[in-house]
C-alpha cells in the first residue's frame, strides 16, 4: 500500500492524463490528454465535435488518472480525480498556458501544430473543466527500495 502525497506535485508537471467518460451505450471510453491545473480545476482541450466533449455534454461523469512514472528513479505517483465535468468556451490565454507547459516558449512552437492541430483560435475549440468531487493519491515510489527507504517526491 502506498502513501498519500500533495496532488500539486503531479498536477504541476507536463504529464499525460487519461480521461474516462461514459458512451451513449453506457460503455466506458478513455482518451489520453494534455491538461493544466488552474483555479481548482483540471482543464483539458477539446473541440465542439470531439468525442470526449460530445460524451461529456450527454453525461458529465468522468474520471481522470495521471501517473508520474520513472522506473530508473523509482518514481511512481498515481493521482485520480473524479467528478462531473463541464464543457466551456475556449479561453485562448488559458490554452496558451496549457500548451506552454508541454511545448515551452511560444516562439518555439511548431506553426503547423498550433495552427492545424491545437488551433488556438478555432471557434469550435472548447475546454473541458473538471473541478474534482474526489481526489485520490497513491505514492508507491518505494517499489524499488521498500517503504523504509521511501524518498520524498522530487521537486517539479
Amino acid at each position: 500500500m502506498g502513501t498519500p502525497f500533495d496532488p500539486e506535485i503531479v498536477l504541476s508537471r507536463p504529464l499525460m492524463a487519461n480521461i474516462a467518460t461514459v458512451a451513449a451505450d453506457g460503455a466506458p471510453r478513455n482518451a489520453p490528454v494534455w491538461f493544466i491545473w488552474e483555479d481548482g480545476a483540471l482543464w483539458i482541450p477539446g473541440n465542439r465535435n470531439g468525442s470526449t466533449v460530445t460524451r461529456l455534454l450527454r453525461d458529465p461523469r468522468c474520471a481522470v488518472e495521471i501517473v508520474d512514472y520513472e522506473n530508473a528513479a523509482g518514481v511512481l505517483l498515481h493521482l485520480g480525480l473524479r467528478g462531473r465535468a463541464t464543457v466551456e468556451a475556449m479561453d485562448g490565454a488559458r490554452f496558451r498556458r496549457l500548451l506552454a507547459n508541454y511545448l515551452g516558449a511560444e516562439e518555439t512552437w511548431n506553426a503547423w501544430f498550433v495552427g492545424e492541430i491545437a488551433a488556438i483560435d478555432d471557434p469550435d475549440g472548447r475546454l473541458v473543466r473538471l473541478a474534482p468531487e474526489s481526489v485520490f493519491t497513491n505514492n508507491v515510489s518505494f517499489f524499488r527500495t521498500g517503504p523504509a527507504l521511501a524518498w520524498p517526491p522530487r521537486a517539479p
